[in-house]
């Protein structure tokens, strides 16, 4: 049992977890084949080498850019020229750190190849198992995450809408995460309080503090190992280890 109090000290009111919130992409669902994959063939078309490896860790260090852009000011808001300039300066970032130096041509017609693709999604090997558990332990189930389309028919195709009450997305609520509103509406649908749900996610900005700023507990899904330095909150790699955590 996670416990701690409306002002998250370790007196007064426990409260109980009730229902457990996750983030999508890569916390639930991934791309297969992967970005890494997908974007060293599109590399290789041009002559050009990068081992999956740095282009992942490449990945990550332009993640991190992204979300925290997403953090300061959730690109939904933002103008679309705006938008475009964060999502090439993405790419940029990703090639750079994988080691690839490219012009900015280059680099704008490897994201628009990109953008382009058809793109399958599938679920991580932990999540039917772990949502199966949590469920038959009674606990609300349910995904909040920044997305400008209708996941509804994804979720169907993947199986997991069964297991899942609350849907909430960025398209439908005009705010995204880390903004606390988003969090709230979840709240308000699973009729729960805040400390009574935890929010699963892979990104420490907008996943982890978005949910404690909203008075949610936010866990970090670290499945590769890679935020070693986060420190301040619940780190898993799996989302079997949910259960230790109730």
């Amino acid at each position: 049992m996670l416990s701690y109090t409306r002002d998250h000290s370790i007196i007064g009111n426990v409260y109980m977890t009730k229902a457990v919130f996750f983030d999508l992409y890569y916390t639930l669902i991934r791309y297969d084949p992967s970005r890494e994959e997908l974007l060293k063939q599109l590399l290789e078309g041009y002559g050009m080498e990068a081992s999956l490896e740095a282009i992942r860790q490449g990945l990550s260090v332009a993640d991190d850019f992204f979300y925290r852009e997403q953090s300061r000011l959730p690109l939904s808001r933002r103008p679309a020229e705006e938008r475009i300039t964060i999502y090439i300066q993405h790419q940029e970032i990703t090639l750079k750190e994988a080691g690839i130096h490219t012009s900015k041509q280059l680099t704008s017609e490897l994201l628009g190849k990109m953008r382009q693709l058809d793109l399958k999604l599938a679920l991580y090997d932990d999540v039917i198992p772990a949502l199966t558990e949590l469920k038959e332990r009674g606990l609300i189930l349910g995904s909040i995450s920044n997305v400008d389309k209708d996941i509804s028919p994804v979720f169907e195709e993947l199986g997991i809408y069964k297991l899942l009450q609350i849907v909430v997305t960025s398209l439908e609520t005009g705010f995204g995460k880390p903004e606390p509103e988003i969090f709230q509406e979840a709240l308000r649908r699973a009729k729960v309080a805040a400390p009574e749900a935890i929010f699963i996610g892979d990104q420490y900005q907008i996943d982890v503090v978005g949910a404690n700023r909203a008075g949610m507990k936010g866990v970090l899904l670290d499945r590769n190992n890679g935020f070693k330095e986060i420190v301040d909150c619940p780190r898993i790699q799996s989302l079997s280890e949910i259960v230790s955590l109730l």
